[in-house]
């Protein structure tokens, strides 16, 4: 029961509406049991002694009890269903803002697919048992006690018979909770990778498509999906093997019953109203208990489920603000950058940046360049307060970003990740997730300056054109474009481009340039394979293998010979290669 204490949060506040379902549930069983008490007078002072007057009378409480005891019934599942809506209504809510605090670090490693079935099947699961099943457990032991105790005055040699063959019953029950509690964990995780499969397929299907990976898609589903069949089906057998042998117990139970009970009322010592009343009761004592199966799986389901909740309820967040963080109020960022001796690496493994040193005062552009895995994003995510840094310090305006409050040091920061991401949403609210208040005059000078406008006027709908998921219908230069549009409507004091125009013609590019000079005050980072992208920066710096090669400007690092000039006289060679070409074909008759 401790993932549900863990949970108890969620419910809390639902505690008296679940308090209630629970207690209509309970009358309605009470009044259950009065039913077999009114057939036993009806029995052995109506019909035994003639008393058939009675009969019309009897019969309308008998109308009123049932009555009654469904309008309960009713109660509990509208009150119930409403506390299991409001629990999962909360804990959606926990669990997707918890989404937004886990670091970055969490999502280099969580699969799409699976946090939505988390979220999904998951949450749906726990919302049932909290509104459903869980006041039919509570209900289960109060069936045994109310049905024990009025066995007991009807009669007591029956009851302890009875009694004498319930734990074996129990026995059979607590094995097949054994065995059934880690299958349903594997069902869970099954589920989960298949979503997870159908997730990947259907957000690379362009790539699939392009490499004719279809039938290797094909198997790939359907090896998930086999392993969750066989995962139900070896669950189906351990049901198969213990529900039987559950119900072959009761069964004999009640034989047995049946046959003391008549040899009771053939010596005159219980009449033949309590034996068919506490018959009426037995199955108040044995329902639930032949119901236990069917409670341990349910429990166990949403047990596997609700711990798969609390991996991320309880996963840790982002680095905490500090209690007495800088409070920075939106615009106050001036955009003076210094990293001294900064050094970390990723869990362990070897350094991704060295002691690394750079000053940055504001406005200035700081062009970064090197190989793969040099370290360059590393920097931009340390800046960022993505991860902490491990030895050295980056400080903006003189406050180190661990004394900054994130949301007020990301405020003043627009980031343009290589990975350009779109949401499914028209370009107009694209370029405004920026800036939620920014009207239509502020979208087209940012469209401007990112040198969108035009391509972006030239669809049918303009900015209402609604772009696909991820940005689907544009082109990669298209969706850079956007999102460098997104990152300036916020008119930042920092602003970072991670290889943001790798898509975009070099005439494009410049024009971006241009306009990105046009941004007072804003200090910007740029990182770029293609250094023509930074021969207007104030300081270059070089990376290799996580530490600074060289620095200076563009034409400085030209003069030196050295890993950037290297770099520029190899695609200076390749661009006029590329052009030869062009020109050979152009000539051709």
């Amino acid at each position: 029961m401790n993932v549900f204490i863990a949970l108890s949060a969620y419910y809390k506040r639902e505690r008296s509406m679940l308090a209630l379902a629970i207690g209509c549930l309970l009358f309605s069983t009470g009044l259950g049991i009065v039913y077999p008490m009114l057939l036993r007078y009806l029995i052995d002072d109506v019909i035994m002694r003639k008393q058939f007057g009675q009969v019309p009378a009897l019969s309308f409480i008998m109308i009123a009890v049932t009555a009654v005891k469904a309008a309960s019934y009713f109660a509990f599942g509208h009150y119930g269903t409403r506390a299991g809506n409001r629990l999962a209504y909360n804990l959606r809510e926990g669990m997707y803002k918890k989404l937004q605090e886990l670091s970055f670090s969490y999502y280099d490693k969580a699969r799409t697919g699976d946090v939505m079935s988390r979220v999904t099947g998951d949450l749906e699961t726990v919302r049932h048992f909290m509104g459903i099943e869980l006041p039919h457990v509570i209900n289960f032991f109060a069936c045994i006690l109310f049905s024990t105790t009025v066995m007991f005055a009807l009669s007591w040699q029956l009851t302890l018979l009875l009694l004498a063959t319930m734990p074996l019953l129990g026995v059979i029950a607590v094995r097949l909770n054994r065995f059934i509690q880690p299958a349903f964990r594997d069902i869970r995780t099954a589920v989960s990778e298949m979503t997870t499969t159908v997730q990947e397929n259907v957000s690379g299907m362009r790539t699939v498509k392009s490499f004719a990976r279809e039938p290797h898609e094909v198997e790939k589903f359907a090896n998930r999906s086999e392993s969750y069949k066989e995962r139900n089906i070896e669950t189906a057998n351990i049901l198969a093997r213990y529900i039987p042998m559950m119900e072959w117990t009761v069964n004999m139970s009640v034989v047995i019953l049946s046959a003391a009970g008549g040899y009771l009322v053939l010596q005159d010592r219980l009449s033949l109203g309590e034996l068919i009343a506490f018959f009426g009761l037995v199955w108040y004592l044995v329902a639930p208990l032949w119901a236990t199966g069917h409670h341990i799986n349910v429990y166990t389901q949403t047990k596997a489920s609700a711990e798969r909740l609390l991996d991320i309820l309880l996963h840790p967040a982002q680095a905490a603000d500090k209690r007495d963080a800088a409070e920075v109020p939106r615009g106050a960022m001036k955009g003076h950058i210094v990293m001294e001796g900064v050094t970390f690496a990723y869990d362990g493994s070897r350094h991704a940046l060295e002691d690394v040193s750079l000053n940055a005062p504001p406005g200035t552009i700081v062009g970064i360049v090197g190989g793969t895995g040099s370290g360059k994003t590393t920097m931009i995510q340390l800046l960022m307060r993505a991860y902490r840094v491990k030895e050295g310090s980056i400080k903006v305006d003189g406050i180190a970003v661990e004394d900054w409050r994130a949301a007020d040091l990301r405020s003043d920061m627009a980031f343009v990740f290589q990975e350009t991401f779109l949401f499914s949403s028209t370009i107009r609210n694209n370029i405004a997730y920026g800036a939620a208040d920014a009207d239509d005059e502020q979208i087209i000078a940012a469209a401007r300056l990112a040198q969108a406008h035009d391509f972006i006027m030239a669809m049918p709908l303009g900015y209402d054109t609604v772009v696909g998921e991820r940005g689907l219908g544009l082109s990669g230069g298209q969706k850079q474009r956007i999102a460098i549009a997104r990152a300036l409507i916020k008119r930042p004091k920092l602003l970072v481009l991670d290889d943001a125009t790798s898509a975009v013609d070099t005439e494009t590019e410049q024009e971006i340039q241009r306009g990105l000079r046009g941004v007072a005050g804003c200090t910007t980072f740029i990182i770029a394979h293609r250094i023509s992208s930074l021969r207007h920066a104030d300081e270059i710096i070089v990376l290799h293998e996580g530490k600074v090669a060289q620095r200076g400007t563009h034409q400085t690092l030209l003069a030196l010979d050295g890993p950037y000039a290297n770099a520029w006289r190899m695609q200076m060679e390749a661009a006029d290669d590329a052009a030869t070409t062009v020109e050979g074909k152009e000539g051709e008759p």
